[in-house]
């Protein structure tokens, strides 16, 4: 007899990729009430996190609405959405990393990723956000002693965890539809 309990549906392969489109949507979602509301501008590299959620989000919700049999597409969606996560941990790490580098080992405040964007070729740009500028180090917005990149480290982790038990359920040869 087949269990068709709520938790049964929540932790099969599609369950989990509606989670993890829920969570991808929740993150953004946060992340624009902070920008537009509380008036934080996204530095670089809170836009280069911000990318790498929407691409988790993007192949989870397509592992959640097409939901495909063969394992191999359904472990390629969810690698995809994993390396889209850790891009996200990666650049959060080194967000942290940034912030707490003694004042006066911090670097100077450049133009705008906007300008970046406009003026650089995209790898010139990648390079100098990932030099990190004056604005990524300023701490502006704190939770519990905690800052936004930690925070979203927090965040990223449980993704990661959740994308991870998905690939563990895309090689399951009896995985829940």
């Amino acid at each position: 007899m087949k269990n068709n309990s709520f938790l049964t549906k929540v932790f099969s392969y599609r369950g989990l990729s509606g989670l993890l489109t829920l969570g991808s949507v929740v993150g953004m979602s946060f992340a624009y009430y902070l920008q537009k509301v509380v008036g934080l501008d996204p530095c670089p590299l809170c836009i280069f996190q911000r990318v790498g959620l929407i691409g988790m989000g993007v192949f989870a919700f397509i592992a959640f609405v097409v939901n495909p049999r063969k394992v191999g597409a359904r472990l390629s969606l969810m690698v995809l959405a994993l390396l889209s996560i850790l891009w996200s941990v990666g650049v959060a790490g080194r967000h942290i990393w940034l912030q707490n580098l003694p004042p006066d080992e911090v670097p100077a405040c450049g133009p705008g990723l906007n300008y970046w964007m406009d003026t650089l070729p995209i790898a010139q740009v990648f390079k100098e956000v990932f030099t990190g500028s004056g604005e990524c180090a300023v701490i502006d917005w704190t939770f519990l002693g905690f800052s936004l990149p930690q925070l979203s480290v927090a965040f990223f982790g449980v993704l990661t965890v959740i994308v991870l038990l998905n690939c563990y359920y895309s090689l399951q040869k009896t995985s829940n539809p």
